[in-house]
């Protein structure tokens, strides 16, 4: 319990940030299951275009420090050597 207004109010504002973080964390865990999903397909062309489409979605949350900007670079080039293996197997 919070023992002054100043206390009360950050923490009626972090339980309203941790909700908006959570949800953005969601989304980056979506885009990456979305990519991935695409590999699956074995179709490299739609993998390539779910990758660019998805990229953006990537680094948008690690500029709001969601996320380290170098996790972030980790997963976008992990996908991305992903979709050019599917494209020379094929």
């Amino acid at each position: 319990m919070a023992n002054s207004k100043q206390a009360a109010k950050r923490a009626k504002k972090s339980v309203k940030q941790r909700s908006a973080n959570m949800s953005l964390r969601t989304t980056l865990r979506s885009a990456i299951k979305k990519v991935q999903k695409a590999i699956a397909s074995g179709d490299a062309t739609a993998a390539a275009a779910a990758l660019k489409s998805e990229q953006s979605t990537i680094d948008a949350i690690a500029d709001k420090r969601i996320i380290h900007k170098n996790k972030a670079a980790r997963h976008k080039s992990r996908l991305a050597a992903k979709v050019k293996a599917l494209g020379a197997r094929t």
